[in-house]
């Protein structure tokens, strides 16, 4: 049997140019392909790829509780002080807003915080506390 990875992640998101802003200009993502008559865009950070996907104007956006779908994804970052500094970037963008500031993950040793970005993706970012 193969070995099964992520090959991509698909969002819908309400703003594709606020969320592609969001991604490219804090966490260091780039845009790698396009499709303007979805519209779509597709990101990588070399690592990982993301496909952006613009809702309908009125789009609900996802409650995590009541709705079958993606309830949060993760990036991994390098160290404590990137897991602080990119929360505190992510807090100056408008529209984003924070579920909780970096925080233990249990006992882990792994440190963690939660937020929404501008277009309603919710993201953790996570520290497992090796470099």
């Amino acid at each position: 049997m193969s070995t099964l990875n992520i090959h991509h992640l698909g969002l819908s998101v309400r703003d594709l140019d606020t969320t592609t802003a969001f991604f490219t200009e804090i966490l260091g993502f780039k845009v790698v392909r396009e499709k303007p008559d979805y519209p779509a865009k597709f990101i990588s950070n070399g690592q990982c790829l993301l496909t952006l996907w613009q809702t309908d104007a009125g789009a609900a956006d996802f409650n995590r509780r009541s709705a079958v779908g993606l309830h949060h994804f993760a990036l991994r970052v390098d160290s404590e002080a990137s897991l602080r500094e990119l929360y505190q970037q992510a807090l100056g963008v408008s529209g984003v807003s924070a579920d909780f500031a970096p925080e233990p993950l249990g006992d882990s040793g792994a440190l963690h915080t939660m937020f929404y970005e501008p277009g309603g993706i919710r993201i953790e970012l996570i520290w497992t506390g090796e470099s």
